[in-house]
């Protein structure tokens, strides 16, 4: 895939990730997710805080991806496209090299909206397979084991009849049932 394929499947995982964040609900925000010892409080807020932070790559500072996220009250979706339209906008509008892989995105944003659906007990099969693709191909080239730290589990063996999520999933150490 081209860097423009891959932005426009970047895209795709920012509003679909949007949109899974438009079902978030206060009673929610105690509730277990796959991602160890976050809730879906703390698994929102980094999700809605991760286009700031990689827009921040795009101009070639470095985050802190270590510091806690501000913390959202309500309107996750809504906050998340602010960031993610920007993050859009820098994408199009980029002469030369890319700071950062736009599918190094496309990773971070599908593991987490995999994550998030999970968590709400929300279906799968409605997220957008080539996002998932995408992401596991940049994942597969480049999550070496020594590298999975405590974000990414050792990667766990799929169910035969995986979707392309749920194997994305797996790939990055979530046990995806």
């Amino acid at each position: 895939m081209s860097t423009s394929d891959d932005v426009r499947v970047l895209v795709h995982a920012l509003d679909q990730a949007a949109d899974e964040l438009d079902h978030v609900h206060a009673d929610q925000l105690t509730g277990p997710t796959p991602c160890g010892d976050w809730d879906v409080a703390a698994l929102a807020d980094h999700l809605v805080a991760a286009p700031a932070k990689f827009l921040t790559m795009m101009r070639g500072e470095q985050p802190d991806w270590a510091a806690p996220p501000p913390h959202v009250r309500e309107g996750w979706g809504a906050e998340f496209r602010v960031h993610a339209d920007d993050l859009s906008h820098a994408w199009h509008e980029l002469e030369g090299d890319p700071p950062t892989p736009a599918a190094w995105q496309v990773a971070e944003i599908a593991v987490h909206t995999w994550d998030l659906v999970s968590a709400l007990g929300r279906p799968t099969d409605r997220l957008d397979p080539e996002v998932a693709q995408v992401a596991l191909n940049f994942m597969r080239a480049s999550l070496e084991p020594e590298k999975r730290g405590p974000a990414f589990g050792p990667e766990q063996t799929p169910a035969p009849d995986a979707g392309p999520y749920e194997t994305l999933a797996a790939f990055a150490g979530r046990a995806a049932g």
